[in-house]
């Protein structure tokens, strides 16, 4: 980077602030600043979905558009809405934190506002945003703009990928592939602009195959262009806003080159970080999450203390003693069609490989991992998962030379079971890979 080129990171604060104003009162702001801070340390993985009302709330009565003293029906007709979305969730929420302090916040609200809890209780359309504030500001500081911060005779910069998909495969920043057992939370990347974490559940109880179940992005706040935000997907939830309902970097000049598209409804999101040259790919996948960036080299190894930095699985890879060695499962595997799986049906290597062809015809790490996954797993829409990882890299990926990668890694683990013990286990089904996720 140019000497010219200065970033200076404004480290994780939370930078709350008390966004209630008006006939709204000091309630509103300190029930944000409750919700904002359980988004950026969120509770652990329950079916409590508290967190879905709450930015719904939140996005119908902030930002460019919040609701102001003269419009209290709208606002009241807002919370009894969200009165009705904790009630829908109530059963799965009764030991929350957040639930009952959301439902407290919203009796407050309501009394304060003089609300009756009978009435309409569809949401108030959104206003959009008023004219000169479109898709990109033209007094956006050149800073929030990666690329034309350079000097226009220097060298463009160097792009690298990441993904993370299936039972899980990692492709990392060096274009090695692990598949890896890590489960619970791992962090994917961790660098002076941002952190991501996953988290990975079993596909059905008691499997020891593992999915994605959660994904959690902070951008932290930078210079003259964005606010600290907070994405979150999980099962079944993939939004299409920041947890506090906006779509962009907040209140700063350059807040457009922070910016949420949705790509397919509850199925494709893309968040493009300009200021930091950066594009996120979030997809579901049946009821699953893959994850693929696309980072300049730069931002990847900014780190204030790369000698004391924890483990940070896109750059580093999966620990040796947490890969698996996917060639050895897929060597034992049945010969003849297994008993089905919970939820799922019963393949074999020949009737998986079939299955995968039909999606990946190249024999690389995307298609091994596909016939992988439907063998420990049965499911599949394992199968459009690798299929979409590999389109995410042809997207994202800078050297098309690089596109397929065939075999297993040198580093990776050998197995450590007699192959009688890794049959037994494929036609038991308890074989699968065990997927990293975060808290």
């Amino acid at each position: 980077m140019q000497p010219h080129r200065e970033r200076i990171v404004l480290r994780g604060a939370a930078g709350w602030m008390v966004m209630g104003r008006g006939a709204r009162g000091d309630a509103l702001g300190l029930l944000r600043a409750f919700f904002l801070s359980l988004c950026i340390f969120p509770p652990g993985m329950s079916p409590c979905k508290i967190m879905k009302c709450n930015s719904e709330f939140l996005a119908a009565t902030s930002g460019p558009h919040h609701l102001a003293a003269e419009e209290t029906p709208e606002f009241c007709t807002a919370l009894r809405t969200y009165a009705h979305c904790t009630h829908r969730t109530a059963r799965t929420c009764r030991g929350d934190l957040a639930y009952h302090s959301a439902v407290h916040g919203i009796d407050d609200l309501m009394a304060q506002h003089n609300c009756s809890k009978e009435g309409p209780t569809a949401l108030p359309r959104l206003r959009p945003p008023p004219r000169g504030d479109s898709q990109e500001r033209s007094d956006s500081p050149e800073i929030c703009h990666y690329e034309k911060s350079f000097h226009k005779h220097a060298p463009p910069p160097n792009y690298t990928h990441c993904g993370l998909f299936g039972d899980p495969h990692l492709r990392t920043f060096s274009d090695t592939f692990q598949t890896c057992k890590v489960q619970g939370a791992w962090p994917l990347i961790d660098n002076n602009y941002l952190n991501v974490q996953v988290t990975n559940t079993p596909v059905w109880p008691g499997s020891t195959a593992t999915a994605t179940s959660q994904l959690t992005i902070i951008f932290k706040s930078f210079q003259e262009c964005v606010d600290q935000k907070v994405y979150q997907a999980e099962m079944d939830e993939l939004p299409a806003a920041f947890t506090d309902g906006s779509q962009n970097g907040g209140e700063k000049n350059g807040a457009n080159s922070l910016k949420i598209t949705e790509k397919v409804s509850g199925q494709h999101v893309e968040i493009q970080a300009k200021y930091i040259g950066t594009t996120i790919v979030v997809r579901q996948v049946g009821r699953y999450l893959t994850f693929a960036v696309r980072m300049p080299e730069e931002v990847v190894n900014a780190v204030e203390d790369r000698d004391n930095q924890g483990l940070y699985l896109c750059l580093r890879g999966c620990p040796l003693n947490e890969q698996i060695d996917f060639e050895a499962v897929r060597s034992a595997a049945p010969a003849t069609e297994s008993q089905p799986r919970q939820k799922g049906q019963a393949f074999t290597h020949e009737t998986a490989t079939a299955k995968c062809r039909e999606k990946l015809p190249v024999e690389d790490v995307y298609f091994k991992s596909c016939v992988f996954d439907l063998l420990t797993t049965g499911d599949v829409n394992f199968t459009l998962a690798a299929y979409y990882a590999f389109e995410d890299v042809k997207m994202l990926h800078s050297n098309k030379e690089k596109l397929h990668l065939y075999g297993q890694p040198r580093n990776a683990a050998p197995s450590r079971l007699t192959a009688p013990l890794v049959l037994l286990l494929a036609v038991l089904g308890y074989l699968g890979p065990f997927s990293a996720i975060f808290l």
